[in-house]
């Protein structure tokens, strides 16, 4: 298929699902379309048993959307943009704290907290994973997904408060986590003997070279996002909502560009289109500053957030066609494991930072438990899994790695999404 036959169907099917979950399931956008793809996937390896073209063509489609790129370098830019655009800045600040800390400091805990446990307790069941890829595996399924977070946490009353501190550990581990996922696994290529151009050869890994990448990467990204994001509110200002359409496309121009030249040099991303997104949005701001960006352009930035959420979560549900054959006893079990094991670790993560934290500032009643079951894990999870699929690896890690994030993401945002709303309440 072509480019724009596949974004024909991807439209198509977000279209529809979305159709079908508003008038039926009516569950929370992201679950429900998420939900309704998993069925389609499942019937479709049903009906593969009796003809297995259908299971085969369809799988071939999914196989010609590259997933890790398409989240990693195009949507996810767009996306975390997005949320910071609506996220109340001056609110972020006055928890700036907490946040700061929860998405640097509970990141790491629980990477490293989740590669240990998982290197002791899955030789148990047969699975021996050497410590480095294990921690590869903590690094990228710690950070909660912004995408999924932000998504529910809307439609739930909570307290300002307890809203950005949520919305906030979730823009910002999300970058974090990507930082330490690349770090992790260029340790891990260099453990291995791969060697890429410009990259770190084998033996060449030091601590003072895992720290530069890590300061690099993240200091480099606020930086950028913060240039990029003055920039842009400066030239915002300047045009004072007497060209709307222009506005759009200054947006735009800076997520793209933004985005590329994050690539170039080596820095976050995410932890750019955040900080860009945080200085054009208006919420929180004084009225003249806030009128500086127009109406027109957060209606667009919604829309397209919207849109975009629809087809990402759809392809979440359709990648079970893509490890289907992992499908085992032993394999559900090891993603059993793998999800009390990551809860576990979510819960350290969360409720030591915030215990100590308790003797220098309020906390809102209950709020451990409902960050740790509100950490939700999506599609960037699955993007970061199935980016090692390229690389030379054992498959039999490649795969195990695989099949425990697919399975902790869809626990998280079926489980604890549908159930998340009830905790709230209780």
């Amino acid at each position: 298929m072509s480019i724009l036959e596949l974004i024909t169907l991807l439209i198509f099917m977000a279209a529809a699902f979305t159709l079908i979950n508003i008038t039926v399931l009516k569950l929370p956008s992201t679950i429900g379309l998420m939900l309704i793809a998993l069925i389609m996937s499942i019937s479709i390896l049903i009906l593969g048993y009796f003809v297995p073209s259908i299971t085969e063509g369809a799988e071939h489609i999914i196989a010609e959307f590259d997933f890790e790129e398409v989240l990693m370098n195009v949507m996810l830019n767009f996306l975390l943009f997005a949320g910071a655009l609506s996220t109340n800045l001056n609110k972020l600040i006055e928890e700036r704290v907490p946040v700061i800390i929860l998405a640097t400091i509970g990141t790491l805990m629980s990477t490293f907290l989740v590669g240990f446990l998982v290197y002791n307790i899955f030789p148990l069941l047969g699975y021996e994973i050497d410590l480095i890829y294990c921690l590869l595996f903590g690094a990228l399924i710690s950070p909660t997904d912004p995408i999924a977070v932000l998504a529910l946490t809307k439609q739930f009353g909570l307290s300002k408060k307890l809203e950005i501190k949520i919305a906030g550990e979730s823009l910002f581990n999300d970058g974090v986590g990507v930082v330490i996922f690349l770090t992790i696994l260029g340790i891990a290529k260099a453990q291995a003997g791969i060697h890429e151009p410009g990259g770190h050869g084998a033996g060449e890994i030091t601590a003072a070279s895992v720290a530069m990448l890590f300061s690099v990467e993240v200091f480099g990204g606020l930086l950028l996002g913060a240039v990029f994001g003055f920039c842009g509110f400066k030239l915002l200002n300047f045009i004072d909502n007497d060209h709307v359409e222009l506005e759009v496309l200054v947006t735009l121009t800076l997520v793209m560009v933004g985005g590329r030249i994050s690539e170039m040099i080596h820095v976050s991303a995410p932890l750019a289109m955040v900080v860009m997104g945080l200085f054009i949005g208006n919420q929180g701001r004084d009225e003249k500053l806030a009128n500086a960006t127009g109406e027109y352009v957060f209606k667009f930035w919604h829309l397209l957030d919207e849109a975009l959420n629809a087809i990402l979560f759809i392809l979440i549900g359709l990648e079970m066609l893509v490890i289907a054959e992992s499908f085992t006893v032993s394999n559900l079990a090891i993603g059993g494991i793998g999800i009390v094991i990551v809860l576990f670790a979510r819960f350290i993560g969360v409720s030591i930072p915030i215990t100590v934290m308790k003797r220098f500032r309020e906390f809102e009643p209950k709020t451990i438990q409902i960050l740790t079951w509100g950490g939700l894990r999506g599609g960037i999870s699955v993007a970061l899994a199935l980016s090692l699929t390229d690389i030379a690896f054992p498959d039999e890690v490649k795969d195990t790695i695989l099949f425990t994030t697919y399975c902790v993401v869809v626990f998280s945002i079926l489980v604890q999404g549908m159930t998340i709303g009830s905790l709230l309440k209780k």
